[in-house]
């Protein structure tokens, strides 16, 4: 181990991670974090509300739907914040154009994330530097100095004759001295560091138990990249399928299940690595407030975002809570954007580095950080 450690060392091997979790298809915010106290809530939702006695209570006003219950350690430690009625100001409920609006942080090229990255004041590019769990780069990180795509370490490999054929690749690539030649030399050192950790066992630290599902596989292959000292600067994993408009909890309640064991785990594993990594969570949009004949929910506005880990003023839920009275209610009743996403995420790339280019991140659009960390 000692030898694989001095392999990954190096001067940008010791940055901070973001960790970006998109949940697609509309969360429903209202669904995982319940304002118990708000008689308006149950008044909408006869059926399908979480009533107080099943919430995890949270705050004297907030609970937590049960199936997030994995999330209290990490919130009872002061390393989880919720940020309700959070969201964009499309309006469109359309889950393409939500979704590519909030990737790209406004009506422009590239990705947020991908920004972020090409203009921050320090760090470098190194081949692991930016990585997406699945089977392409998303929105986010597009326009990314780098960027490596997988769906898991033991996947990304050349074959049984990696060596020989990296070897004539690496002289291939020496004799580009431009763009090409560039990124085919990233791209080869990625697969050795990767082949490095195919090699090496994994044991989650603390007692960490990831469940077998694509989600959780995903997150304990950041949780060893973060640990490897491999140079990650930022990761992105989806979790699909939250669009239900009928039989909601049939939907929705597995993926709450998922999400919470594999943050659980992520946050346990990771033990004081959490220091300087943050998780962030985040959905196109919400469902609207008022539950519908089908006992689900149709497309809304505000949802819900999560932020976790170190320096965060954690243990509460941010933002100014709207109410639920039909004077509050945008459209055809839903929950309004109290605190835009941008605002949010201005506050996390400050910590990990943005320094003056949040202008840049996030052009033609006024920032004002969320107060998120102490």
């Amino acid at each position: 181990m000692a030898a694989i450690e001095h392999f990954m060392h190096g001067d940008g091997d010791r940055r901070q991670t973001l960790v970006v979790v998109f949940l697609r298809g509309g969360a429903d915010g209202l669904n995982m974090v319940a304002p118990l106290e708000d008689d308006g809530y149950y008044r909408a939702r006869p059926r399908i509300a979480i009533t107080k006695a099943r919430a995890v209570a949270l705050d004297g006003f907030y609970g937590l739907n049960p199936l997030l219950s994995d999330l209290q350690t990490a919130y009872k430690d002061g390393a989880l914040g919720i940020i309700h009625a959070a969201g964009s100001e499309d309006d469109t409920r359309s889950h393409f154009e939500a979704q590519d609006l909030m990737e790209h942080g406004g009506v422009v090229g590239g990705g947020w994330l991908g920004r972020f990255l090409r203009a921050r004041t320090a760090g470098t590019n190194g081949p692991l530097s930016a990585v997406a769990l699945g089977r392409e780069v998303p929105e986010c990180l597009r326009g990314a100095p780098a960027a490596t795509v997988f769906s898991s370490l033991e996947d990304f490999t050349l074959g049984a004759n990696h060596a020989r054929l990296m070897s004539s690749l690496a002289r291939l690539y020496q004799a580009q001295p431009n763009e090409l030649g560039a990124a085919g030399k990233s791209t080869l050192e990625a697969v050795r560091r990767i082949e490095v950790l195919r090699t090496a066992s994994y044991q989650p630290a603390h007692g960490a138990i990831y469940g077998d599902d694509e989600f959780a596989r995903g997150l304990l292959q950041i949780a060893r990249l973060i640990k490897s000292r491999v140079g990650l600067e930022a990761a992105s994993i989806d979790l699909n399928g939250w669009d239900s408009h009928f039989g909601q909890s049939t939907v929705m309640d597995p993926l709450m299940a998922r999400l919470a064991k594999g943050l659980g785990a992520f946050y346990r594993d990771m033990g004081r690595e959490m220091d300087s990594t943050t998780l962030v969570v985040m959905t196109e949009f919400g469902r609207r407030v008022a539950e519908n004949s089908a006992f689900g929910t149709d497309h809304g506005r505000g949802s819900i975002m999560f932020v976790m880990g170190g320096g965060i003023k954690g243990g509460r839920v941010f933002g100014k809570w709207p109410g639920l009275t039909q004077d509050v209610l945008e459209g055809p009743g839903d929950l309004p954007v109290v605190t835009n996403y941008r605002n949010i995420l201005a506050s996390i790339l400050q910590r990990h580095g943005a320094g003056d280019t949040l202008d840049k991140v996030f052009p033609s659009f006024e920032i004002q950080p969320l107060d998120l960390y102490a």
